[in-house]
């Protein structure tokens, strides 16, 4: 995986509280911290739009559908 090097503005305080966790140990540095943080929020959003467009659709077309051409479906299977 490539990467890029990007500057950022980050509050005081979300910076104090980022560098705590940086010395406890939890991410070994600032730029991985800052890298999964947007990793995580990047697929949260992409997860919660997955939901969104989900909730659009109609069960019981969508049941409709799946079930479209089932029944004679296996009558143009050949016969082994």
């Amino acid at each position: 995986m490539s990467t890029a090097k990007v500057a950022i503005t980050l509050d005081e305080n979300v910076l104090k509280r980022l560098d705590q966790m940086v010395k406890n140990r939890v991410f070994p540095n600032r730029s991985r911290a800052v890298q999964e943080a947007v990793s995580e929020k990047l697929s949260k959003m992409a997860h919660n739009r997955l939901t969104r467009e989900c909730a659009k659709l109609d069960p019981k077309q969508e049941q409709a559908l799946a079930e479209e051409g089932i029944s004679t479906e296996g009558q143009e299977w050949p016969e082994y």
